[in-house]
């Protein structure tokens, strides 16, 4: 019997009012793809095209960089139908048909990867376009166009000879715009052009049609490895294994004239959320030169033109006929998606064309307003409205902004691209930024305009500025999602690079002076400007509501002292997650006791000093049970080992035996009893209470002692949650337990009053994990410290991990640094038995998570779908945990049906 062969289909047409593809198909198609297929099948103006799937990338890089069988055929049969359409035949002198080659993965990579416009002009069909447009400037414009993009993105020859040798022509002809130069201008140039080639490769640039199409798909799939988009997905935790599509689509030129155009435009504003269609536009160029900053464009609403003060027409005076059908045809496509929508599109000679539509990049403000204006027209739900905003985009509206009341010095004023504000030392490179912003400088990084090679060192920076640029240039975008305060096209700044300055309005600013810009309003100064902390209120607080409404899981904050505890009920915290007691110890005010202590020679010593301590820890306490007026307050007891609390070299010795009065020679000796060849797992956490009980009973006296006080005076009554750490036996958990009620006892004794508390432990060894019952018996409660369980599940210190953790991400060992998100299989794994053998145990154990992980959406999914009752994280990660916890619940949900 004959087996049938089901051959994979890698190709996927779209155009003339039909597509093989739809919206629903972004992992094939890639967002790109899936979105051209949409709107085609919507009857839009569509350049016909095809698509070759992210399946395809797959399988390139399964197979040492290997085309699949069958795809050169199925891409020649695309090919011909896109001839079909367009009346064009590929490769033909006299009516040539050209296209565009571009990448699109399923999400989003603005200028992470490679584009190729006008790809199959030739020295035969160059001349062909000129007769077909009756236009020669434009035919030839069009051909330098392309040589030098395919040079740069295929020939791997660097953009700035080519820009060099265009300026050389330029400055000879004494001819500033590029719009300027006549058609055997540019046949000068494209001469040029191709003389470079030859000489820096030792062989002509390609003329066959067909080589360049498989050069740029080729090198389309290239760069979903190259290091921008590798770490542009680090960045945004995309994995490597999604691969990019490839979009091969019939030109259209915004290059024809002055009844040309080109444009990118989305269907709300991306920085504030206002529902005001917004963007630019330039007329007689190509869709480059707009997110490139190559030219500052026009706004496309007279009302934005008049507002940013700009005298030349924007696109609804200049085109007005084409403007009203591209308003008509963007309000369709925000209905459609149900989301803000970026657009770009091209006018040739009069005819609109959509090139593109995806869900826009926003800032965090942007997000909120709509998402809940979205809700509240009826277009989505609540719940939906929950699910559009990025927990972590959240971190960008917790932070300061100018004071309007502060003085400021304004050397400059550029486009608002990207709100938020900054203050950092000038840098002029990358490269620099990176280098001191990754040592912790802030640095404000200005450019002529920003690149996609530019990406890590605008990471690095605290805020960006560009001279040259509009709202939708590259810098604007990748500031937007990184949450960067942006200022784009501050055309006043004149960067002198060798010199290492800039000039604007009279004033010279040189590196590592220090500026502040405003992305807001666009506006640069000069020095620091006092900041405010924000407002959250609003949008904020409504999508917050909402998101209560759905979320199951609590969330707590990381918090010991007083501002920390108001910070975390500012946000919305429900109590206290972890109060680090030994960062109380190291207050300046008590940490001479502290030594005292560790210096006594026996436990009568240890209480005397330790008696010092009491009040102290025991306002402490008082402290933060008043502001958290009643809410859960989890208190781990003694953690670091004691030798931390103690001066090490001989210096520091004598300077405390100088300020203390205790003896310098017995602090030195006890100093070296104490070291620890690997304090991480020496003699810290409840080991210290085993050893030295008096110290945790002096802690749980003053908790309890605090809580009877806060009792007292008619305040809510607290119930402190006393966690005992690093427990790995029953045994321990026992005789732990057995202190805390002996010693809570006492208290309530003296006190005459009754105190509600409990007693747990922080799992954070493995054997803790998977002896949860053990401790079960004994603990109430179990809070997961991730920190260290992924530490010693991993065998890896968290403090040296930066050292080999790249190369181990880099090699696709690790997907995610095992520090910022949690490792679900392993340490997952090991929280998964300790809650069913806790539960089994006790069947109402309380669990919870207390690491840095706490503030991890990922990991809070994780948390949801384990069915623990509260993650806790630091003051500011409250709304993120709050959001990405509504997110789990819903998803959830999702999955049940």
């Amino acid at each position: 019997m004959a087996e049938t062969m089901v051959k994979t289909r890698w190709v996927y047409a779209f155009g003339g009012g039909s597509a093989d593809g739809d919206a629903s198909m972004k992992n094939l198609l890639g967002g790109k793809g899936a979105n051209l297929a949409e709107m085609s099948s919507l009857g839009l103006p569509v350049p016909p095209g095809f698509t070759i799937t992210t399946e395809a990338c797959t399988h390139y890089y399964a197979n040492n960089r290997a085309y699949p069988a069958g795809l050169q055929e199925q891409v020649a049969a695309g090919l011909a139908k896109v001839e079909h359409l367009t009346g064009k035949t590929f490769g033909d002198a006299a009516n040539p048909l050209l296209v565009s080659v571009r990448s699109g993965a399923r999400a989003s990579m603005p200028g992470m990867m490679d584009t190729v416009l006008n790809l199959g002009l030739n020295d035969e069909t160059v001349e062909g376009l000129a007769k077909l447009s009756g236009d020669r400037r434009f035919a030839f414009d069009s051909y330098r166009r392309f040589i030098q993009m395919y040079s740069n993105v295929v020939l791997d020859l660097d953009h700035h000879m080519f820009e060099e040798i265009l300026d050389d022509h330029k400055d000879r002809l004494d001819i500033h715009v590029d719009t300027g130069l006549s058609a055997e201008h540019w046949e000068a140039v494209v001469a040029d052009y191709k003389d470079a080639v030859e000489r820096e490769l030792g062989k002509a640039f390609p003329q066959n049609p067909n080589e360049q199409l498989w050069g740029a798909v080729g090198a389309v799939f290239a760069s979903w490895m190259n290091d921008r988009a590798k770490f542009y997905r680090r960045m945004h935790d995309i994995p490597e294994s999604w691969g990019t599509a490839v979009n091969i689509q019939s030109m259209v030129f915004g290059n024809m004239g002055d009844g040309s155009a080109t444009g990118v435009a989305f269907t709300r504003n991306p920085s504030t959320g206002d529902n005001r269609l917004y963007g630019e536009f330039l007329i007689n160029a190509q869709g480059e030169d707009v997110v490139a900053g190559i030219r500052t464009p026009q706004p496309l609403t007279k009302v934005a033109r008049e507002e940013m003060g700009d005298v030349n027409p924007s696109m609804e005076e200049a085109l007005p006929e084409v403007f009203a059908q591209f308003k008509d045809v963007v309000g369709k496509l925000e209905k459609h998606y149900r989301d803000m929508q970026d657009i770009e599109f091209t006018v040739e000679q009069g005819r609109l064309y959509m090139l593109q539509t995806r869900n826009g990049k926003r800032t965090a403000k942007a997000a909120l307003k709509v998402a809940v204006d979205l809700a509240n027209e009826g277009l989505i739900t609540k719940a939906e409205a929950v699910m559009r905003v990025e927990p972590a985009s959240l971190d960008q509206l917790l932070h300061p902004t100018i004071d309007p009341a502060s003085p400021r010095d304004v050397i400059a004023t550029g486009l608002p691209a990207s709100p938020g504000a900054a203050t950092g030392k000038v840098v002029f490179t990358a490269e620099e930024a990176e280098k001191l912003g990754g040592s912790g400088e802030a640095v404000i990084l200005v450019r002529e305009e920003t690149s996609p090679e530019d990406i890590r060192g605008m990471d690095a920076a605290r805020g960006i500025v560009t001279a040259r640029g509009g709202m939708t240039s590259h810098a604007a975008v990748v500031a937007r999602g990184m949450g960067r305060p942006c200022v784009s096209g501050a055309g006043e700044i004149h960067i002198d690079g060798r010199a290492g300055e800039f000039r604007a309005r009279g004033q010279t600013i040189r590196a590592y002076d220090i500026i502040t810009i405003d992305g807001s309003t666009g506006e640069v100064l000069k020095g620091a400007v006092k900041m405010i902390e924000p407002e959250l209120s609003g949008d904020f607080a409504a999508l917050m509501a909402w998101a209560d409404e759905v979320r199951r899981l609590k969330v707590r904050a990381n918090a010991e002292t007083g501002l920390d505890a108001q910070t975390a009920r500012q946000f919305g915290a429900e109590g206290i997650g972890l109060c680090r007691t030994e960062h109380m110890f190291f207050d300046p005010a008590r940490i001479a006791a502290v030594r005292e202590m560790i210096l006594a020679d026996d436990v009568a010593g240890r209480k005397a000093a330790l008696a010092k301590i009491l009040p102290m820890q025991r306002q402490d306490f008082v402290d933060l049970f008043k502001i958290m007026e009643g809410l859960p307050v989890t208190i781990r007891l003694l953690d670091p080992p004691l030798h931390e609390f103690l001066p090490h070299t001989e210096e520091d010795v004598q300077a405390v035996a100088e300020a203390t009065g205790l003896d310098a020679g017995k602090l030195l000796r006890r100093a070296q009893e104490m070291h620890e060849v690997n304090p991480m797992l020496g003699h810290r956490g409840c080991r210290l209470g085993v050893s030295y009980p008096e110290i945790y009973e002096m802690q749980v006296r003053a908790i309890l002692e605090a809580a009877c006080e806060v009792a007292a005076e008619g305040r809510p009554a607290p119930i402190p949650e006393i966690m005992h750490p690093l427990v790995a036996k029953g045994e321990e958990m026992k005789f732990l337990r057995e202190l805390t009620d002996r010693t809570a006892k006492e208290v309530i004794a003296e006190k005459g009053r009754e105190i509600e508390y409990m007693v747990g432990t922080m799992v954070e060894l493995p054997r803790a994990a998977i002896r949860a019952g053990d401790l079960a018996e004994y603990a109430e409660f179990f809070s997961f410290g991730t920190n260290d369980l992924t530490q010693t599940t991993f065998g890896i210190s968290r403090d040296d991990s930066g050292r080999f953790l790249n190369a181990y991400i880099d090699k696709g060992i690790f997907e995610k640094d095992p520090f910022v998100s949690l490792d679900q299989e392993g340490v997952g794994d090991l929280i998964k038995i300790a809650a069913e053998r806790g539960r089994a145990k006790r069947p109402n154990v309380k669990l919870g998570i207390c690491g840095e992980h706490g503030g991890d959406p990922a990991s809070i999914q994780f948390c949801e779908s384990v069915g623990l009752d509260y993650v806790s994280c630091s003051p500011y990660r409250v709304p993120i945990a709050r959001l990405a916890a509504a997110q789990a619940a819903i998803g959830e949900r999702e999955k049940d049906r």
